[in-house]
């Protein structure tokens, strides 16, 4: 790898990552707003529900690498994106929307989900962090803001009980992030790889129904 290689990478990848987190951020505050409006919430607690959502799992990594600010006190720009969805989404959408757009959502969801897993086990790697808690840091990045916000609103998480992969998902998508880092292959093509995987998976799993099974009775 030559100097003017290392010097894009060094420009570029602060860059690549900072617009993948924007998109999960936003993906995932776009999921906290609904599931807020479906408990008929107001206002004020549909916005903290959106942000439990959209920081949640990050929050949880930068805790876990012991990062500092965390990303969403260094960059606060996410914070007003974040209150832009909310604002936006008040004269767009009404109760009535709520299921349409809680089907709807899974899109936006399952790319935050892809996002998220490969951005977060990106961090651990840069940081020289072991494989498997690469994995860890991408699958708390990419699922504990759900979970939140699932908790937040009194519903038991989707996470767990809809039997559609959705942790595996992340792992799958953690490990594509590592795997491609041991063989030397450029962060950003390993971002991209992940994401298109672990986001292809998870819509072909909501197309077509597939289910983990339950724990045996």
């Amino acid at each position: 790898m030559n100097l003017i290689t290392v010097v894009e990478q060094a420009t570029f990848l602060p860059t690549f990552q900072a617009s993948i987190e924007i998109m999960a951020v936003l993906a995932f505050a776009l999921s906290g707003v609904v599931a807020g409006m479906r408990k008929g919430l107001d206002i004020v607690g549909v916005c903290f529900v959106a942000g439990i959502a959209a920081f949640g799992g990050g929050t949880f990594r930068d805790l876990f690498l012991d990062r500092r600010p965390f990303f969403w006190v260094e960059q606060d720009y996410l914070i007003w994106s974040v209150l832009g969805v909310c604002a936006l989404a008040s004269f767009v959408l009404s109760v009535r929307h709520a299921e349409l757009t809680e089907k709807w959502i899974q899109i936006p969801d399952a790319v935050g989900l892809g996002l998220f897993s490969a951005l977060g086990a990106q961090i651990a790697i840069e940081q020289g962090y072991s494989p498997i808690i690469a994995i860890l840091m991408g699958v708390f990045s990419s699922t504990l803001g759900g979970v939140l916000r699932d908790v937040f609103c009194n519903e038991l998480p989707k996470a767990f009980s809809d039997h559609r992969p959705y942790i595996l998902v992340a792992v799958i998508g953690s490990t594509v992030v590592q795997f491609l880092a041991v063989l030397g292959l450029p962060p950003t093509f390993s971002l991209l790889a992940a994401l298109l995987v672990s986001t292809t998976i998870r819509i072909m799993a909501i197309s077509w129904d597939w289910s983990l099974p339950a724990w045996r009775q």
